[in-house]
This record gives C-alpha cells, structure tokens and sequence, in this order.
C-alpha cells in the first residue's frame, strides 16, 4: 500500500482571538474536504471565512502540486495557536481601580491544516 500524502497549509497573524478561531475550527476537525468548506460557508462566525479560505488553499495546492482528487481528502489536523499580541499601551486603554491603567491587548492566531488521504480499501484480493 501506497504512503498517505500529508498536505499541510498555514494561516498566519489572523487577528482574531485563538479562542473564537478554535470555535470555528473544532466543528470542521475529521470531516471530509468538501463537507467541512460547505460547512464553513454557511457558519455566522467572522473567523469561518478565512478558515475557508485555508482549507479551500490546502485542496488546491494537494491537486495541482501532487495529483490528489478532492474526493480523498479529509482534514486530519486542524488547530488554532496563539499569535503576537498588540499592545495599546500609551493611548489605548481602561482605567482600573487603585490609581492603575490596563492597556488594550488585541490577540492574534495562527491557523494550521493538514489534509491527508483516505484510505482506499480494496475489497476481493485476499
């Protein structure tokens, strides 16, 4: 039997919040290519379009970089990690009790797919 293909595909410095982003991303962790992009299409979430996009990346770069079908694909790790964070300290913040001020935090995260093939059982050869 032939080695599983593993694509991989990066977003990087999203600025939306790792947590909203895992959100978006846990619904479409172990579907198929196609079902999780129709998936992805239609959720509310701000952070579903980009994710779209990624993975929509990842399948065309597995069927004109290496021969894959679409068919075969299913996304086998999907994860969501911290990116930098903005600091808006001198002019961007909220005052807090005692006499202290807290800057504005904007978070960022960086998106990782890895689309791997099916595996195709062939039945009648024993």
């Amino acid at each position: 039997m032939a080695e599983a293909f593993e694509i991989k595909a990066k977003l990087r410095h999203l600025q939306i919040t790792p947590q909203k982003v895992r959100l978006v991303v846990d619904a479409v962790r172990g579907k198929n290519a196609q079902e999780a992009l129709d998936t992805l299409r239609f959720m509310p979430q701000r952070a579903a379009e980009p994710v779209y996009k990624l993975i929509a990346s990842a399948v065309a770069n597995a069927e004109q970089n290496f021969g894959l079908e679409a068919d075969e694909l299913y996304v086998s790790q999907i994860y969501a990690d911290d990116g930098p964070r903005h600091r808006k300290a001198p002019y961007g913040g909220r005052f807090a009790g005692r006499g202290r001020f807290r800057p504005i935090i904007k978070r960022s995260s960086h998106v990782t797919v890895v689309l791997a093939e099916r595996d195709v059982i062939e039945y009648g050869d024993f």
